[in-house]
């Protein structure tokens, strides 16, 4: 792994972190100011503002306790890179105050903006089982 892989994995070890503390405001310092966000079942997020609003909803509904497996990194230009990663832990709706188990496969785009690895497209689905 050279120098620019490992960036990009300390970034997505961030990331873990940011989700796990619903905290949007470090969640937007590692997206790019034209990043994407596509989560499942939902319209994408494209720019800062939309991005933000995503997340100040996805922590405003849930409370996220999950950890990353990083499977593969690769710088694919100068500026460019990407992740696949696997997650899983668990979700607590705070509507109804229940919770349950968490596990997705993701696909991060990355691009190097000023110097710094940022998040420049990031979706993921879910890989347990559909509730009847």
């Amino acid at each position: 792994m050279n120098a620019d892989e490992q960036a990009i994995k300390d970034l997505l070890a961030e990331y873990e972190r940011a989700l796990n503390r619903s905290d949007t405001a470090l969640v937007m310092e590692l997206y790019a100011p034209d990043g994407v966000f596509m989560p499942q079942y939902s319209p994408s997020a494209v720019g800062s503002e939309a991005v933000r609003r995503a997340y100040d909803a996805v922590f405003a509904a849930i409370t996220l306790s999950v950890a990353f497996s990083v499977q593969e990194v690769m710088q694919l230009a100068p500026e460019w890179g990407f992740a696949r990663t696997n997650s899983a832990g668990t979700t607590k709706v705070h509507a109804t105050g229940a919770a349950g188990p968490e596990a997705n496969q993701e696909l991060f785009l990355f691009r190097k903006v000023n110097g710094a690895w940022k998040i420049a497209r990031y979706c993921f689905s879910t890989t347990n089982p559909a509730r009847a």
